[in-house]
């Protein structure tokens, strides 16, 4: 069985901020192949299909069933730092990742 990403207090009140619910939209995680690294995550805002994976109540983190067990485990944050504001994945599944953080290695 596949542990659910974890999805930090950060990234919901940033969801909120951004008015991602209002607009009937969910913050999307998924792992395609490509990036520097062999796969690389997609992260926006988009609408719940009914085969994802729902994270919240009000705000909503969504994961499709293909992506799931690549990000077993993983915690879903967001981080805004002098370089930029962004939503951000730690994956203890990723043997290695790129310096942007966006692409990853298992």
């Amino acid at each position: 069985m596949n542990l659910p990403p974890i999805v930090t207090s950060r990234a919901f009140e940033r969801l909120s901020e951004i008015g991602a619910a209002d607009q009937g939209k969910a913050l999307r995680v998924a792992v395609e192949g490509g990036g520097c690294s062999g796969f690389q995550y997609d992260i926006r805002l988009d609408e719940p299909a009914t085969d994802d994976l729902v994270i919240g109540e009000t705000e909503k983190v969504v994961v499709d069933p293909v992506s799931l067990p690549f990000l077993a485990g993983a915690t879903i944050d967001f981080a805004d730092e002098l370089i930029g504001a962004r939503f951000t994945i730690e994956n203890p599944n990723a043997t290695s990742s790129c310096g942007c953080g966006t692409s990853f290695s298992i």
